[in-house]
């Protein structure tokens, strides 16, 4: 049985079985209280799998709930500007909201640990790390000061590298070069001598195509064909080394979800946890979907295709460990964080390599 039909099935259940305890015993087993919340996103309206999904989390709670959880979900600028999703959650204008922590970096540079690191860890690595590893338990540490609850809630795999209206055939290449591009990804940018830009989703397109940037990452293909983004630039590269397995995350305001009865602090957990597994596999096949599509523009002559040379990706991986080791000696909270993700990653690392990274190796061998 999927997760999503557990989840409904025992919310009904739950209530089911509250209507009997009820009749029989002529004492309520839950307040009645019906919580009406706000929740604020990152996201464009609508968009495919980052915004859908959060409205999917918003659905499933309501239903599991039996509608004892009623929730109004804005889109990014709908309600507050997409960057201010984490201060307005955290004073309590909205009850929860949607989003990535790298984006949060100005309130606690140790947030983007909890997105994703370059050429860090996948997102099968980082739900491991999450769950298992002890990385749930230091999310709730570092977001607690800030009056949140943090959940991992989605997660879009890979991603690819962005597209470019320039060739990258070396290190010279990334001299001078505007790219949207956030976190950490961003500042290794900047050391390789680009200018890393912060552009909310909805404003890359129009950004991209006026040439106000060269160059931005946004997904991967679902994503980037629903923002039209091959219609702007010429060059799309891989790998993504700067979101290797980038987690989105819910987070609700403290007071709000502390309030709530226990069976709906279980329902919400659950409900993250359905979103965060349903969003990786809705990208992993509605990317293989529009890669087809993108191959067909290839054969065309209308796109290109490409990998990053060997040379610029060793470079960003040095440059990478070099962001990484400042950030941990400057700050205490990304010091803990950082100790615990590195030594999750050297552990499961091991096992990645003859299991995933071997398999996937000898079933690409020509036939």
């Amino acid at each position: 049985m999927k997760r999503r039909d557990l989840i409904l099935g025992a919310g009904a259940l739950g209530v089911t079985a509250c209507a009997q305890s009820e009749k029989e015993s002529g004492t309520a087993c839950a307040d009645g209280t019906i919580y009406n919340w706000k929740m604020v996103t990152t996201w464009p309206p609508n968009f495919p799998g980052l915004g859908t999904q959060a409205q999917k989390l918003a659905e499933h709670i309501q239903t599991a709930s039996g509608g004892r959880i009623k929730i109004r979900v804005f889109s990014g600028g709908e309600l507050v500007p997409p960057f201010e999703v984490f201060g307005a959650v955290s004073q309590g204008m909205a009850e929860m909201g949607h989003g990535a922590a790298y984006y949060w970096k100005g309130k606690s540079e140790a947030a983007q640990f909890f997105t994703s690191l370059p050429f860090g860890l996948s997102a099968p690595e980082l739900n491991g790390w999450f769950y298992f590893g002890g990385g749930l338990e230091l999310y709730r540490e570092l977001y607690e000061p800030f009056n949140l609850v943090p959940f991992p809630a989605g997660n879009s795999g890979v991603q690819m590298g962005g597209w470019f209206n320039k060739e990258i055939n070396s290190l010279d290449d990334l001299q001078g070069l505007k790219m949207r591009i956030p976190g950490l990804g961003g500042e290794v940018l900047a050391r390789a001598g680009g200018t890393p830009v912060a552009t909310p989703g909805a404003e890359i397109f129009t950004a991209l195509q006026t040439g106000a940037i060269d160059a931005s990452e946004w997904v991967g293909p679902y994503n980037d064909m629903a923002m039209g983004l091959h219609q702007a630039a010429r060059y799309y590269y891989y790998p993504g080394w700067h979101e290797p397995g980038p987690a989105l995350e819910a987070i609700f305001n403290k007071q709000a979800f502390d309030a709530l009865p226990a069976d709906l602090q279980k329902i919400i957990e659950l409900a993250c946890s359905a979103v965060n597994d349903q969003m990786l596999a809705e990208f992993m096949a509605r990317n293989g979907q529009s890669l087809e599509q993108l191959l067909e523009l290839e054969a065309q002559g209308k796109i290109e295709i490409r990998k990053f040379p060997d040379e610029v990706l060793r470079e960003l991986r040095r440059l990478s460990d070099e962001v990484v080791q400042d950030i941990v000696e400057r700050d205490p909270a990304s010091a803990k964080i950082y100790a615990s993700f590195e030594a999750y990653r050297q552990r499961t690392a091991k096992w990645t390599a003859i299991s995933e990274h071997a398999m996937l190796n000898v079933r690409d061998l020509p036939r």
